[in-house]
């Protein structure tokens, strides 16, 4: 056994080079002064206190950095899954309550628990279940949802907590003549502030100048007397440890949202983590080890008062262009935390509530990708569609039913393609000295000899599609009375089961009722097994198997063309070119 494919921290440590010591430390500091208002922020998203979104960024980073294989992947509080968390931890417990902190700390342990189990039976591939055009509906929905629903911080009014974007509206509108405009200019201001420094810099860390010169700002001219809501005293001090609850009630209640959530937070990690690696290169990401590495990273941070993690998309980008080379740059980041846990939490005081308002709308609503709905509509109807039914479904039922919309699309799609697979009635080019065969209903001028028919199926024949399978080839006798021989090309095909072979036999048994011959063209070894143990080699008939199907159409012109020269040496002199 290799302990440094499950202990990556054991490849890159030992060998560690002074050279990259620079890099991981202006990333690891870079990013942690990112994480300070963004954990805040996030964690406000999440229905949790701002301390907790800190607390989130010191255990699972330091974990993540000793067993993931990725070494420039952020880990900590996202948007996606900090609104995953209200959402699912919202409909059990009302926010900030000690019963809703206990439940999204148990949610961290059970999505944890759920990415470790998945990693260590190397059943990650069950996240192609959800595609791309759902997760791009879904977090669009839910993105115009969590940002609105920080309406009632930007405008200093009381809006109640809701699910559903025209309650919020609603609610907003309701209150307009209640708004507090200072509140309102201290967020627009933020969010100016942000995008202004954004624009001269990708990498300045802008939403740590806009809390700090907030702070000033209501301090300096007392605009918590004015209305300003602010956060007042935030607690200092490392997070506790305490175990989650294991209440089977509660984890059952629970299970639902961590899986999406288990799912989601490993999506993303992963496509950001392959995404950096493919620029380095010199290390591999092992899917099943990263579930391992972001399960106990969740785990392990839920005994320490975290909610659920996963990696970030601009922390991530900003640790590699900082020049991050290893895991230590992700600890020196919760090394930062956990000073500014001990010592500053004093100096956000004066905090504006409307501050994080603006950082969580920015954050949220870069999640909103038009591009993906526009590119669909060009490149895939169906694919657009997907999008919008989850996009519309989550706004209108909530974030919890529009990501089962969505899963429940992909599975039926799956479902449908996988029973229905591609077909293709071939025909030969008429092109000189060529023996390319193309699907006649897509190229046009295709030649068939009379009496035959090849036909080829891309997809692997199994219990799922052999109904379909036998049916189309049921339907091409009864459309076809003049065809002596129908050629199955087989070369797209590397596996059959039982009910696909059984099939299979019933068509040959009624092809030979009504007097045709199948021939069976570049089948593969695994597949000549199948039906050996299947016992229908002898029903097929030996002498009905090709090597490929120019083999197949020779056998067809000697049995059925042998005395016209001319059409046998112009199709079997192109055999031989």
């Amino acid at each position: 056994m290799n302990i440094k494919r499950f202990i990556p921290v054991l490849s890159w440590l030992p060998n560690y080079k002074r050279k990259n010591l620079k890099g991981d430390i202006a990333a690891g500091l870079t990013v942690g002064v990112m994480l300070i208002p963004q954990g805040m922020a996030y964690a406000m998203i999440a229905g949790l206190p701002p301390i907790y979104g800190l607390y989130a960024s010191t255990i699972p980073l330091i974990i993540y950095a000793l067993l993931g294989t990725s070494r420039q992947l952020a880990v900590g509080p996202v948007a996606i899954v900090s609104l995953l968390t209200a959402a699912g931890v919202g409909t059990l417990a009302e926010g900030g309550t000690a019963s809703y902190i206990l439940l999204a700390v148990t949610l961290a342990f059970l999505v944890g628990l759920i990415q470790f189990l998945v990693g260590i039976f190397k059943l990650g591939f069950i996240v192609n279940f959800l595609s791309r055009p759902v997760i791009s509906g879904f977090t669009s929905a839910a993105a115009l949802i969590i940002g609105l629903s920080q309406l009632n911080h930007l405008l200093g009014v009381e809006i109640p907590r809701s699910r559903y974007i025209h309650e919020i509206l609603g609610s907003a509108f309701e209150q307009f003549d209640k708004i507090n405009w200072l509140t309102v200019a201290v967020g627009i201001g933020g969010i100016i502030l942000i995008k202004v420094i954004k624009y001269i810099s990708k990498g300045f860390p802008g939403a740590l100048v806009a809390v700090f010169v907030s702070v000033l700002v209501v301090w300096g001219f007392d605009l918590a007397g004015q209305g300003v809501k602010i956060f007042g005293d935030i607690p200092s001090g490392l997070p506790g440890f305490s175990a989650p609850s294991l209440d089977l009630n509660t984890l059952k209640k629970l299970t639902p949202i961590a899986l999406t959530i288990a799912l989601i937070g490993f999506m993303q990690s992963s496509v950001i983590a392959k995404a950096i690696q493919t620029k380095r290169k010199n290390y591999r990401i092992l899917p099943n080890q990263e579930l391992i590495a972001l399960g106990l990273a969740n785990m392990g941070g839920s005994f320490f008062q975290s909610y659920p993690t996963a990696g970030g998309f601009a922390r991530s980008a900003v640790n590699d262009q900082s020049g991050a080379h290893t895991g230590l740059a992700s600890i020196i980041s919760a090394g930062l935390i956990i000073l500014t846990l001990l010592f500053l939490t004093p100096l956000f005081y004066f905090l504006p509530k409307a501050i994080l308002a603006s950082i969580i709308m920015i954050a949220v609503f870069s999640l909103l990708d038009l591009n993906e709905a526009r590119y669909l509509w060009r490149a895939n109807k169906t694919d657009f569609w997907m999008l919008i039914v989850t996009f519309f479904g989550t706004l209108g039922l909530g974030i919890e039913e529009g990501i089962g919309i969505g899963v429940i699309l992909s599975l039926a799609l799956v479902i449908y393609k996988t029973t229905r697979p591609h077909y293709a009635v071939l025909g030969r080019s008429r092109i000189p000295g060529t023996n390319f065969y193309r699907n006649v209903n897509r190229v046009s001028g295709l030649e068939e000899l009379p009496g035959l028919k090849i036909i080829r199926f891309d997809a692997q024949l199994y219990f799922a599609n052999s109904a379909f399978f036998k049916n189309t080839l049921e339907e091409l006798l009864v459309d076809h009375q003049d065809m002596k021989v129908l050629i199955l090309d087989f070369k797209s095909i590397l596996e059959m089961d039982s009910s696909a072979i059984r099939a299979l036999e019933e068509v040959v048994e009624l092809y030979e009722k009504a007097e045709k011959t199948i021939y069976l063209a570049g089948v593969k070894d695994q597949v000549i097994d199948a039906m050996t143990r299947g016992k229908i080699i002898d029903v097929l008939g030996k002498d009905n198997f090709f090597i490929n199907k120019q083999k197949a159409v020779a056998g067809f012109l000697q049995k059925y063309h042998d005395g016209d020269d001319g059409l046998r040496e112009d199709w079997l002199l192109r055999d031989k070119v």
